[in-house]
């Protein structure tokens, strides 16, 4: 009984407290007190006064502190839980609450954080308290002055985090929260490193170009401040690479440096190419230039730059002609670029089939018709009258020559038809006369086909011609004479008469077309000419570039003539008599018709089958020429001697692979394909 007036007192004391807060406050028991907080925008100094009644602490409260709160929660707290609630909604506005002994808090903003004294050095730091801590932590084994700037940005303004370098410390002022999270980090960072170092002796590759090679490939992370842990360095002694820093670091380097050290196809640094098209002698002078101008682009760097490019410099090829092959010493990086050029340069080139057709019709018509008669005086051997014309080179003179003296008869007097009347008297009046008639028809028709292939941008000449001497000099000495008869030493040069074909293709870059350079000549010795030494010849020629599609024909050039002479040789006025005319006047008609034309189709032979197919074709048209030809009537005086044949088409090799487009660089494999026994195709 004398206890119920205390216990009120006391009921009443905490109504006081708390009048005005809506807080509902359930205790089922006196020693499990639960606390279920619910405040809307509730100044932060009710929500103090509610701790400390709850908690049983002494607050103290900065003027600074203001705040309008509010704070829900679904489950009752306790007393334990609540304050720690309180700290989270102090870190939301801005204020902390700092320990200053004998159970006091004091409550002021965060920007005093680092002049309180707090909770120095706990041993240990919760993981989910927002009470402020100071902590000392301890690195072993990375610089805790390198660590400063990377945690720095997990660390709020007001907080503090320095180094200590003598002792290599971390000092951090924080909430606790945080602390034990800046804890974890510099423990997952401050891990033992391993010290051990790999040696790995190289057996291929070079030792510092492998360092170069991982350097470069670290260097871009370096760039994007990735770093790396581990350290790599190259012994040129004893050709070895040396790794350092973490272990899984270590062992992904170590499989990288395997990788690198393998053997070369050719071995070392010295690799034999077989060339398959191109031509080792000339294409081995083109590659020493190339490799002098690597070696002075690649000058610079520093040492490791200036021993790459004396290496570089150093670099040899030559060319066994032999074997038609290709010797290259040169260090990897030079070789790489070498064998990509030979390998780019040495492919099977197309062919182009050039095929010319010169067809040439010359037609000379000539006719010669004419009258001579002359009349003398045999006794005193005057003159009396005459019409004297030669008519086709011959006149009444020259026949009445012939026919006193036989020998001075020619052929040129026996050609056409000539009738001769007249009388020879000693002594009297002598008369003669001549009719003469001639015609002469001569036709030329020419038709060459001449033909080459060739290599594209390979020139291809063709000649289908007659050595013909010509004189080029003479001269005469003592050792010239003999018995008084001079014999002139003479030289003489042989000039090619026929037709010649020089050829020159190029092919497009679309491989549909090809440009010619294209020189034909066609001559020929004139029927006219007499002398076998010094003959005058007939010369046509072509000098022209054309572009033309793939199995085209164009026409080079044409030559088409056609010429009409007349003339007429007589007496003025008597000669135009009607039939009494005839005897005082001679006729010459010629007419000459030259047409000449030159076609050219150039076909493109991308691979064997294309070339065995052309191949086939015209050898198939040489055997039905042979058979075409009528057997002999008679049987042959040599018996048991066969006519020469040719013997059958051979078999043809077929390519292993499909045709290639022109621009494919895929180099064909060095040993001969395996010979077909398959028919020919048909072209």
């Amino acid at each position: 009984m004398r206890s119920l007036p205390l216990i009120r007192g006391l009921r009443v004391l905490a109504l006081g407290i708390l009048a005005g807060i809506p807080l509902i406050c359930r205790a089922a028991e006196p020693a499990a007190t639960r606390i279920t907080p619910n405040f809307k925008d509730a100044n932060i100094r009710q929500i103090i006064q509610a701790v400390s009644a709850a908690t049983g602490k002494d607050i103290i409260v900065d003027p600074r502190v203001n705040a309008e709160v509010t704070m829900y929660s679904a489950t009752p707290l306790s007393p334990k839980a609540f304050y720690q609630a309180f700290l989270s909604i102090l870190s939301v506005y801005g204020y902390i609450a700092v320990p200053s002994g004998h159970n006091i808090i004091d409550i002021v903003p965060n920007a005093d954080e680092r002049i309180m004294p707090g909770i120095n050095l706990p041993k240990k730091v919760s993981a989910t308290s927002d009470e402020i801590v100071t902590d000392v932590i301890p690195v072993q084994n990375v610089s805790a002055a390198e660590l400063v700037p990377i945690l720095r940005p997990l660390v709020p303004e007001w907080g503090h985090l320095a180094a200590y370098p003598p002792s290599n410390l971390l000092i951090i002022s924080d909430r606790a929260s945080n602390v034990h999270r800046i804890i974890r980090i510099v423990e997952r960072m401050d891990r033992v490193g391993n010290q051990d170092v790999d040696v790995i002796p190289l057996r291929n590759a070079s030792a510092t170009q492998v360092v170069q090679v991982i350097d470069e490939l670290y260097q871009g992370a370096a760039q994007t401040q990735m770093g790396r842990t581990f350290k790599i360095v190259a012994d040129p002694r004893t050709n070895s690479v040396l790794i350092s820093g973490d272990p899984a670091e270590r062992l992904r380097i170590r499989a990288l440096v395997a990788e690198l050290d393998t053997r070369a196809a050719g071995g070392g640094d010295t690799r034999v190419v077989y060339l398959h098209y191109a031509s080792a002698k000339v294409l081995a002078p083109q590659l020493e230039k190339q490799m002098r101008e690597l070696a002075e682009i690649s000058t610079g760097g520093g040492v490791k730059g200036a021993a790459q490019a004396a290496a570089e410099k150093n670099a040899l090829v030559w060319a066994d002609t032999q074997d038609n092959a290709l010797v290259i010493t040169a260090p990897p990086k030079v070789m790489r670029t070498i064998l990509h050029i030979v390998h780019q340069l040495d492919i099977r080139q197309p062919q182009v089939l050039v095929q010319a057709i010169i067809a040439e019709v010359d037609v000379d018509k000539t006719d010669d018709l004419g009258v001579n008669w002359a009349a003398y005086s045999q006794v005193d051997k005057l003159p009396l009258g005459g019409f004297v014309a030669p008519v086709g080179n011959t006149s009444i003179v020259d026949l009445a020559a012939a026919a006193q003296n036989p020998t001075n008869l020619t052929t040129s007097l026996l050609e056409g038809t000539t009738i001769g009347i007249g009388e020879v008297s000693a002594g009297g009046v002598s008369f003669a006369a001549m009719l003469r008639a001639l015609r002469s028809n001569s036709g030329t028709n020419i038709v060459a086909t001449p033909s080459a292939v060739t290599l594209d941008n390979h020139a291809a000449v063709l000649k289908s011609v007659e050595e013909v001497p010509y004189v080029t000099g003479q001269y005469t000495s003592a050792s010239t004479v003999t018995n008084g008869s001079v014999t002139p030493f003479q030289t003489y040069q042989q000039i090619a008469v026929g037709t010649i074909l020089k050829v020159t293709p190029t092919i497009s870059a679309t491989g549909n077309s090809v440009l010619l350079k294209i020189a034909v000549e066609s001559s020929s010795v004139l029927p006219t000419s007499t002398s076998e030494v010094n003959p005058t010849t007939l010369k046509r020629s072509i000098t022209t570039n054309v572009l033309i599609r793939n199995k085209g024909v164009v026409v080079l050039g044409g030559l088409i003539e056609n010429e009409q002479d007349r003339a007429n040789t007589g007496i003025p006025y008597v000669g135009d008599i009607p039939i009494i005319g005839w005897l005082f006047k001679a006729r010459n008609d010629s007419s000459t018709r030259t047409n000449l034309m030159i076609f050219i189709k150039p076909t493109i032979l991308r691979n064997q089958a294309e070339a065995n197919s052309q191949t086939s074709g015209t050898y198939r048209y040489m055997l039905e020429q042979e058979r075409a030809q009528p057997p002999s009537q008679w049987p042959p005086l040599l018996s048991g001697q066969p006519l020469p044949q040719l013997p059958p088409l051979p078999a043809t090799t077929r390519a292993r692979h499909p045709a290639r487009k022109m621009t494919q660089t895929t180099r064909a494999p060095r040993k001969p394909a395996a010979a077909s026994t398959a028919s020919p195709p048909t072209p």
